[in-house]
């Protein structure tokens, strides 16, 4: 079946097109959850709440643009939801020093995608949904900030202490490179 295939099937609620969807975008969707949410089950939930939103506005998907960014921005709102509903970003906090710290987008290209949830994973809620947001959503602060209900500020001091814990853990594990990488760019 086609993508367009598939959506009209499932405004017309056929369960065949609704679980070939569901399959068809659930396992790229679950690592977007999982990205948010540390905990494996509360992804999965957060997912199916996800889907469910998915079929009860599907005729809100204009067509412009990509269905599966639609999708995207559905499970990240849900993700983003979720962590509202569980406090865990009530103690998100903004830093007032300026620390100058250089990334170098080729240690991220090299992780491979487990190494990258496990890092994510010891990150604390708000760095990590901050981080994720900024750097693999495409986020400006400004909506960061609208999105989680925090001020701009905070949004860039969780980004920057996101990035610093994320090269300590980096450094902690003696990832290939990283040292050596991280002594050029000084």
């Amino acid at each position: 079946m086609t993508e367009q295939e598939l959506i009209t099937g499932c405004q017309h609620a056929d369960p065949l097109a609704q679980r070939a969807l569901y399959e068809c975008y659930a396992p790229t969707m679950l690592g977007v959850c999982r990205r948010y949410l540390s905990r494996t089950e509360d992804a999965e939930d957060v997912l199916v709440e996800s889907f469910c939103k998915v079929f009860e506005h599907l005729d809100q998907y204009s067509g412009n643009g990509s269905f599966e960014g639609w999708i995207r921005r559905i499970v990240v709102n849900e993700s983003l939801m979720f962590l509202r509903k569980k406090h865990a970003l009530r103690n998100a906090y903004e830093i007032q020093e300026h620390f100058d710290l250089r990334s170098d987008e080729n240690i991220v290209a090299e992780l491979a995608a487990q190494d990258i949830l496990f890092l994510l994973d010891q990150l604390p809620n708000g760095y990590r949904t901050v981080f994720n947001l900024y750097v693999v959503e495409g986020y400006k602060h400004r909506e960061i900030a609208d999105l989680l209900e925090i001020s701009i500020n905070t949004s860039k001091s969780q980004l920057i202490l996101a990035k610093k814990r994320l090269q300590q853990l980096l450094l902690e594990r003696n990832y290939p490179g990283v040292q050596e990488r991280l002594n050029q760019n000084r």
